[in-house]
């Protein structure tokens, strides 16, 4: 398949280099890593095997892309200004597009000018850092769960599942995208927030007792607000909270990526992250107090 990478950061660089690998036809809109890749390849070290691509579509300029069958964004959300114009020169009269972005928001981005039938959501359980350019770090996990953002059928979306799972990479589908989005706000909302603020990784925020509880309190928040938006089946804390502490314990002392965008000095995705959960919950009459403090406090910093 004719694949185009949209955000060619730690996460569209590890998800292309795989379906190259897999044997579609890749293209990635690259920035930093444009003349490393040009010149060197892609290498990708991986915790399930090292290996490089020594050969490597990659154009600087989106005008430059060709068309393609399947549109991938990685892009960081607060690009997202810029999403339509930077997926358009990719974009055939039946192009798909499926945004593995984080948050809330990002399907009615693309929805709005290509058309609800043609987009598709993911989120991305994916450990994974960017190195030097040319060379992306794949640290652990990388399932994806996607699905339909408007009528595009089972079938559609269990194709491109397969596409994935023939790269090596672990997919499923779901039947409820906002479900599966919020689930994994579960996770993001405490540890990229937390993480960013205290500038610690994950593995040592659960090694503190006190920060432990106050990663749970958020969590049940988020879950409460989940739960008032009408999913198909309600999300089950006392199941998914001890399971996602226990997968963030096998990361060992991970870096989430709104830490090392503070670090690096990028803008937050906090709008996506944050700003429509709580604006949703809010219309549900569910308050969620101590994910509005960390939105408030990331702000406060981001306006320093």
């Amino acid at each position: 398949m004719k694949i185009a990478i949209i955000g060619a950061g730690a996460l569209g660089l590890y998800y292309g280099a795989m379906l190259q690998r897999g044997g579609n036809d890749v293209q990635f809109l690259l920035r930093r890593d444009y003349k490393a890749i040009r010149a060197k390849g892609l290498t990708v070290t991986s915790v399930n095997g090292d290996f490089h691509l020594p050969e490597v579509k990659g154009v600087a300029a989106c005008a430059e892309l060709e068309r393609a069958e399947l549109i991938i964004v990685g892009l960081k959300t607060f690009h997202n200004d810029q999403l339509v114009e930077l997926c358009r020169p990719a974009a055939g009269e039946n192009t798909i597009f499926l945004t593995l972005q984080n948050g809330l928001g990002n399907e009615e981005v693309l929805a709005a000018t290509f058309g609800e039938d043609r987009v598709m959501g993911g989120v991305a359980f994916l450990c994974s850092n960017r190195g030097e350019p040319g060379t992306v770090h794949h640290l652990g996990q990388g399932a994806i769960r996607l699905g339909e953002f408007g009528s595009g059928g089972p079938a559609r979306a269990e194709k491109i599942a397969a596409l994935f799972r023939k790269a090596g990479i672990p997919c499923e589908t779901v039947t409820d995208l906002v479900k599966a989005r919020w689930e994994k706000l579960i996770w993001n909302i405490p540890f990229n927030g937390l993480c960013a603020l205290t500038q610690r990784p994950t593995g040592y925020l659960l090694s503190k007792a006190a920060i432990r509880r106050e990663v749970e309190a958020i969590m049940r928040e988020v879950i409460a607000g989940a739960n008032a938006q009408g999913l198909s089946a309600p999300i089950d804390a006392t199941e998914v909270i001890p399971r996602l502490l226990e997968v963030t314990e096998t990361m060992g002392d991970y870096r989430p990526s709104m830490m090392i965008d503070r670090q690096e000095g990028r803008p937050l995705e906090l709008e996506a992250i944050y700003g429509r959960a709580l604006s949703l919950a809010a219309s549900r009459n569910i308050d969620m107090g101590k994910t509005r403090l960390l939105q408030a406090l990331l702000q406060l910093e981001e306006q320093a």
